[in-house]
């Protein structure tokens, strides 16, 4: 993978905000969601000019980026991984301060262990791309060298995205027309139509080593056998030193980016439900055709039960597209309704479960995946709606690098069960109150861990245990299907496929967030929020935005946050 800065140049400017807001004629906007695209977007709208009120439903921020605490632990209940810094370094540049200057970021190396199924060995991935060959050349001879092969093809696809797929709304072509892309159009079509799974073993004979390198498309909110080989690029992410760690957790992540907004004037609304979209006829364009409707604001409700109107120039909502396109538009302006939804594929369910743990886990690793021997048994079972037994599962412990987050002489875990997408099986709850499907998958989790990772008090250490279901992610954050990431990246939900960032039917109304394109993690959290930024300054490149001198400022007065609705633009 190449080390050289992966962002193209980027045209000059002179003011790229004089086009969007003044301040004698401040346009205003409205962002439904308070998850990381919302603060993003809201941060980004602010710093162009535009007057942001932001709602959210809940009370607290973050959305899948959420945080609990108990008796001194401090549990995430989201995102975990760190990767591609580069795109958040970028974010945070658009608002003129750095990851340096926001985060306190640590390598992890390992960044992560893998335990198999019938293998007494873990395989560590580290920081180092030579020492993963080593390890796979240990494995099996001749895969050292192919992994090396490997990462170098990785590495290339994923800078080739980076700089023209992944920052673009596709609604030009003239990024399909770069030397760059037009010379390697074979090959990308080929890494389209052919599946990771498949990809991987015509490299790699042993089953370890196509588990490691085929379990990104979980991240993906897919399996490997359904993920186009294109997303091989996430092995040079992860294997080549991308892994790492905000201090606090990614909780500090989220108040960094709330601070920013709130810096850029940004109010925040929490306890706010959006209730409904509003529109209002256009008047008729030239000759007889009729203009979109266009958006006029959101109607909230406020946590005391009041409704209210907030008028906008432009909405954008950020939160679960199925839930705002099917729920808060009449079906008439709805660009993805329900018969639209029947015909995509949602990314797996989870069973999350927090555990507060006496004593160390030095068994563990920050990271650590561990994955049973059939591995098609497992996908398919979820696919076919079945809880896979045994199942694979992800493990992280914090306290490995973050003393913050549990108290001394404990231990902190955060574990992963992926299941099927179906809000039946349950809600989770405290100290094994939640529901019996639910707790049942969180106990086998737990036994798995102990027998694997050598660790058999471990049942008997835990002095904190809460659990999450497929119920929650549909109740609390309105997932469709309680997915926990999103709408899988199949081929037919990738890059240009997934659902695009403005409504077809009402003007003035965006989309961000992992619903949408570029798709499902932070990053991607990120950039699309970038993408709608990009969207109304009309700029329809396939590059970042052009970041401002270190250190310069947006005009405007510093934001709020509030309990309800009632600030300026806000009618009862």
């Amino acid at each position: 993978m190449s080390t050289s800065d992966p962002r193209p140049s980027r045209p000059r400017t002179t003011d790229p905000r004089a086009s969007i807001a003044s301040a004698s004629n401040p346009r205003t906007a409205v962002v439904i969601g308070g998850g990381i695209s919302g603060l993003a977007t809201a941060a980004l709208l602010a710093r162009d000019g535009y007057q942001v009120d932001l709602v959210e439903a809940r009370e607290e921020l973050g959305g899948r980026a959420g945080s609990w605490e108990r008796d001194g632990f401090r549990f995430d209940t989201g995102p975990s991984w760190y990767l591609m810094p580069e795109v958040f370094d970028h974010f945070l540049r658009l608002l003129g301060t750095s990851s340096a200057e926001q985060l306190d970021l640590r390598p992890l190396d390992p960044g992560y262990r893998v335990l198999f199924e019938g293998y007494e060995e873990p395989l560590d991935i580290h920081a180092s791309a030579a020492r993963n060959a080593d390890a796979f050349e240990e494995i099996e001879p001749g895969a050292g060298r192919r992994l090396a092969e490997y990462l170098d093809s990785a590495g290339n696809t994923y800078d080739l995205a980076l700089k023209h797929f992944l920052y673009t709304s596709f609604t030009s072509l003239r990024g399909f027309l770069d030397p760059a892309v037009i010379t390697r159009a074979p090959r990308l079509l080929a890494l389209l139509a052919e599946p990771l799974e498949r990809f991987v073993a015509r490299r790699f004979r042993d089953p370890r080593l196509r588990q490691v390198l085929g379990y990104p498309a979980v991240f993906l909110g897919s399996s490997p056998d359904r993920t186009p080989s294109m997303y091989h690029l996430m092995s040079a992410l992860d294997l080549t030193g991308g892994v790492q760690y905000p201090q606090g957790g990614f909780a500090r992540l989220i108040d960094a980016i709330v601070g920013l907004a709130e810096r850029e004037g940004v109010r925040l609304h929490t306890g706010t439900r959006a209730t409904r979209i509003l529109t209002a006829p256009s008047a008729k364009g030239r000759g007889t055709r009729a203009r979109k409707p266009e958006v006029q604001g959101v109607e909230v409700r406020t946590a005391d039960g009041d409704h209210r109107v907030l008028h906008a120039d432009v909405v954008v909502a950020t939160a679960d597209l199925h839930h705002v396109e099917t729920t808060l538009l009449p079906r008439p302006l709805q660009t993805y309704p329900e018969s639209w939804w029947r015909r995509r594929t949602s990314g797996p369910g989870a069973v999350l479960v927090l555990l507060g743990v006496r004593g160390e886990l030095p068994q563990l690793q920050h990271h650590t995946l561990l994955f049973t021997r059939d591995w098609h048994e497992n996908f398919g079972a979820i696919r076919e709606g079945r809880v896979p037994s045994p199942a694979s599962s992800y493990v992280c412990r914090p306290s490995a690098t973050d003393p913050s987050v549990a108290p001394p002489g404990h231990e902190n875990l955060f574990v992963l069960v992926p299941v099927p997408s179906d809000p039946s099986l349950g809600h989770g709850g405290v100290d094994g109150s939640g529901s019996p499907a639910v707790e049942r998958i969180a106990d086998e989790a737990i036994a798995r861990i102990a027998e694997q990772a050598g660790i058999p008090d471990l049942t008997e250490r835990i002095v904190v245990r809460r659990t999450v279901g497929p119920a929650e992610f549909a109740e609390d954050l309105g997932a469709w299907q309680g997915s926990m990431l999103g709408p899988a990246h199949t081929l037919r939900q990738s890059a240009f496929f997934r659902a695009g960032n403005a409504s077809r039917h009402v003007s003035g109304l965006f989309y961000a967030g992992s619903s949408t394109l570029p798709g499902i993690g932070l990053p991607m959290c990120l950039i699309s929020a970038e993408l709608v930024a990009k969207r109304l300054r009309g700029d329809r490149s396939s590059a970042p935005l052009p970041e401002p001198p270190a250190g310069s400022r947006a005009p405007g007065e510093a934001g709020t946050r509030t309990t309800t609705a009632a600030s300026t633009g806000v009618d009862a």
